[in-house]
């Protein structure tokens, strides 16, 4: 009778489980249809090549996407190697002590600190006291501090999975705790490592209230200097300190407007950053699986 009954809650249980799946699925799929039907005529290649207008038929996303780009690049070369670097230390290295809990618990509550609080402490930090302006630069770094605590606990969870014996066998054989770090706990925490990066970036990509906050341009009708120059040294670093806008912001400025044709941009413009985005889901899925399948223990 009793392994009846609890036979009974596991499948109300399941069931449970998979109507709040099809509710979730059901609604993401409504708004993606809604959205497609008023966004799928304006995507052409002369939505990605122009710049913004004034007239909604001849608007495009070119700064946008260029500007959504270039700060991810500073965002991701900011966050991933701290990240990392502060995941691996507090898990392998770092003293069970109560400053470390008191970091633990600290990482753990920024990661659900409102993305607007980052925003604001980046215009009183980055753009006032260091005066780094409102730059791709400035934007980058608010957006990695906003991620940082999520890269530092996927890279801290992908370590626990790692095997004990993984470590013992290392230091049975004599080798240091850096070589054991080095060349079997990161490659091995690799897959999941990685996914925490990319799930942090997707989330990144999509956020606006903090590159509103420090001063994000809602209309901009030009780019940013080019990374690569045609002379010596081939490498420029100027466009950090250009103005930029970012979809996000380029979508809430057509939304905001009256006319259908510029909600109809706004819609594709949401699709091409929803395509971006599960373009990243869809990676870190697959280096996960790539890793997990490549490394037996």
């Amino acid at each position: 009778m009793l392994l009846r009954r609890r036979k009974m809650w596991d499948a109300s249980f399941a069931i449970a489980g998979l109507l709040a799946l099809a509710c979730g699925l059901i609604t993401l799929l409504a708004l993606l249809v809604d959205m497609a039907g008023d966004g799928i005529p304006r995507l052409s290649w002369a939505f990605l090549t122009n710049f913004p207008s004034r007239l909604p038929e001849g608007a495009g996303i070119l700064s946008a996407w260029v500007g959504t780009t270039l700060v991810m690049l500073v965002t991701a070369a900011a966050a991933v190697p701290l990240g990392v670097a502060a995941g691996i230390y507090l898990e392998e290295y770092a003293p069970r002590n109560w400053l470390t809990a008191l970091i633990e618990i600290n990482i753990a509550n920024l990661a659900g600190v409102p993305s607007i609080i980052y925003g604001l402490m980046a215009l009183g930090l980055l753009v006032y006291r260091l005066q780094l302006g409102q730059r791709i630069l400035t934007a980058g770094l608010t957006l990695a501090l906003l991620i940082l605590p999520m890269v530092i606990i996927a890279t801290r969870e992908a370590l626990r999975t790692i095997p004990s014996y993984i470590r013992e066998a290392a230091a049975a054989i004599g080798a240091t705790k850096w070589q054991t770090v080095r060349d079997h706990l990161v490659p091995y925490s690799l897959g999941g490592t990685l996914t925490g990066v990319i799930l942090g970036l997707s989330r990144a990509i999509g956020e606006t209230a903090p590159l509103i906050t420090i001063g994000a341009l809602t209309f901009i009708a030009f780019l940013p200097q080019p990374p690569l120059q045609p002379t010596f040294p081939f490498l420029s670093l100027q466009w950090l300190w250009d103005g930029f806008t970012v979809m996000p912001i380029q979508m809430f400025n057509w939304v905001s407007r009256p006319q259908a044709g510029f909600h109809a941009n706004a819609a594709a413009a949401g699709l091409v950053l929803m395509g971006m985005t599960l373009a990243m889901n869809g990676l870190a899925i697959y280096i996960r699986y790539r890793f997990r399948k490549r490394i037996h223990w």
